[in-house]
């Protein structure tokens, strides 16, 4: 079992923007998406779409294959189901830090918010240089700041860390 030696920094949470309740309540439910995915044979990532009243769920979408994340999947589905304006107000809650294809697909999708448990760079950590996970390791911040829409992002959210790290760290130490 991977150790993270420093404890992550406290992550701020706006007013307008989901309680810690809420932001673990949605994780861990993207959690069981993901482990729904790797039961059909794919690679454990979730994705759920809450509604602007930080309790709805709209969507939920696990990993399909190496092209179709399951954030990228959630955010087509989303923008054909609901308008932009709708969405900027939603938040997109994803087990692991979305690549940098989900963050551009989020920005385009015009999803507002962000909540991830799980960073890009500590998943690089568990998988390593694995063949089915070629990380590309460019953080979503990065992404969203060269862009023109100001896409709030909470994560990664120690409280959940460790229970999408024991997913991830079983599933490709088992894998090929």
């Amino acid at each position: 079992m991977a150790e993270f030696p420093n404890p992550l920094p406290k992550v701020s949470i706006d007013s307008e923007g989901p309680t810690l309740a809420q932001i673990i309540r949605h994780l861990r439910y993207a959690n069981q998406i993901a482990l729904r995915a790797q039961s059909f044979g794919h690679h454990p990532f979730g994705a759920t779409l809450v509604a602007p009243d930080h309790e709805t769920t709209l969507l939920s979408q696990g990993n399909v294959d190496t092209v179709n994340h399951a954030e990228s999947v959630l955010i087509r589905s989303a923008t054909t189901n609901f308008g932009p304006d709708y969405l900027w107000d939603c938040t997109l809650y994803t087990t692991v830090e979305p690549c940098a294809m989900c963050a551009a697909t989020q920005y385009w999708g015009n999803v507002g918010r962000l909540v991830y448990g799980l960073s890009e760079s500590r998943l690089l950590e568990l998988t390593g240089n694995h063949p089915e996970n070629p990380t590309l390791d460019v953080p979503c911040r990065e992404i969203f700041q060269r862009g023109q829409k100001a896409i709030a992002v909470i994560g990664p959210i120690a409280e959940v860390e460790m229970e999408i790290a024991n997913v991830h760290q079983a599933f490709w130490q088992n894998s090929h």
